[in-house]
Order: C-alpha cells, then structure tokens, then sequence
C-alpha cells in the first residue's frame, strides 16, 4: 500500500503575516474602455469619485503592506505622476515597461527585483472589490500556507460577479484546492484578480510578454493553486457602461 498523504489544513493562521509587497498591475491598454481612454490610462478612470488605481493602493495602505510595485506602459507619465502624489503606502515604486507591454506574468518577471519577499499581492487595477466581513487582504494572508501554497487566489462565485460576462475560471474542491474550467463548461468561480503568489514561479522566465497562466500552470501541476472565496461585493470595471452600473451598486449597498 502506498503512503497515506495528512489531510490539508486550510485553517487561518493564528499569527498572519502579511507580504511585505503588492503588484498593482495598471500597464493595460484599456481598449474596451475607449473613448474614455483616448487620453489616459485605465486605472486612472474614477468610479464614484475615485481613481480605479487609488482604490487599489488604497487596500494595500488599509491592510498594512508597508510596499507597494505599480507597473506603468500606456500613458505612463499620468500613471507616475499618480503614484507621487500618493502619501501611502509607505513607498511605492513604478516598474517601467514603456518600452514593451508585457502581460501580467511578463510584468511580474520585469518587477521582480522591486519586489520584497518570497511571495507578493498582486492586484489588477481594473478590479475593484468590497471588503466583507474582514479585511480581504489580511483575509488571504491569513489563509496563504507556504509550505503547501504557491498561489492563492481571491474568487467570486459567478452570480455574484458584477460586470463580468464569461463562462467562470475555476471549480474549487472543499479543501480550496482548483482546476481550470475546461472547454465550454461553466465554472462557479471567477478570478478577482487578487492573488498571493510565490517569486520563484517566475525564477528563471525571460522578461517578454506572457500572461499569469504560464505561473498557474506550475502551481497546478504540482497541486500548489488554491483559492479562497470572497464574501463582499466585487466589479469589473471593463466598459464606459460598467460605471455607471458600478456605482449604481454602490449606492444601493
């Protein structure tokens, strides 16, 4: 008979603590959102009042993350002057890629030497999310378990996930353990893009463009993606329409 495994604990941790750096991902074209993005980059669109960036950074400031990476190509001089306007987080460095877009897994590798520690946040700026009952953050942080993670993704069953119009992500199993959805098929789960994810699945990657998937494919071989399911409200912020339909929600909640 072959060795029986010990069962997976996904219990928080009593002592949490925190990446010592977040990714806001703000490099994207915005395509979908023109005209609106003629003259400025996505992340500097405002919904209700505040910048989708702001937002962003503003989670890393309340939960406590000491660093902050934001990565900056369409109108790069906007997203730059943004971030040194900022107060909090304590500091917060951009990650040049005018040169070239690279993709979310691209835009990583580039910043890694910016980033602190074996495992980060990373946050897509054209996401925004209310917290639930917890700090969403300091929620993953306190599920994220190095010695049996090396990404741990922030979901959103598909009712609830407002403005987004796909098929679903992942299917998570009752240990919090995910597969991809496959062909056609629904998934109940969609990626917030919110995640704590390890540096070494991009140790040894070229700095050219390529999306997250070729890190989540390393975690998921090896059994290492998990996810964990988020209790708040969540939007994508993806058309001219979606704002008003965002703040429309807003109001009611």
């Amino acid at each position: 008979m072959g060795k029986v495994r010990p069962p997976l604990t996904l219990k928080p941790h009593i002592d949490c603590v925190l990446p010592a750096s977040a990714m806001v991902m703000a490099a994207g074209l915005g395509k979908r959102m023109r005209p609106l993005t003629a003259t400025r980059p996505k992340p500097l669109i405002e919904v209700a009042g505040r910048s989708l960036l702001d937002r962003a950074l503003d989670a890393v400031a309340a939960a406590g993350v000491p660093h902050a990476v934001v990565n900056a190509h369409y109108f790069a001089d906007q997203i730059e002057a943004a971030v040194k306007a900022r107060a909090t987080p304590a500091r917060i460095d951009v990650s040049d890629e005018r040169a070239l877009l690279l993709e979310t897994g691209g835009g990583i590798t580039r910043a890694l030497p910016l980033l602190h520690g074996p495992a980060f946040y990373t946050i897509n700026a054209d996401n925004m999310w209310i917290d639930g009952p917890a700090d969403t953050l300091r929620s993953l942080a306190a599920r994220w378990n190095t010695a049996e993670m090396d990404a741990l993704l922030l979901l959103v069953p598909l009712a609830r996930a407002h403005g987004y119009e796909g098929r679903g992500d992942f299917h998570m199993d009752g240990l919090g353990r995910l597969t991809p959805r496959s062909g056609l098929k629904l998934a109940p789960f969609v990626y917030s893009g919110v995640q704590i994810i390890s540096r070494h699945l991009f140790d040894g990657e070229p700095v050219e463009p390529f999306t997250m998937w070729r890190a989540w494919h390393k975690a998921l071989a090896r059994g290492r993606m998990f996810g964990l399911s988020h209790p708040g409200l969540w939007f994508h912020v993806g058309t001219p329409a979606s704002i008003g339909e965002t703040e429309a929600r807003l109001a009611e909640a």
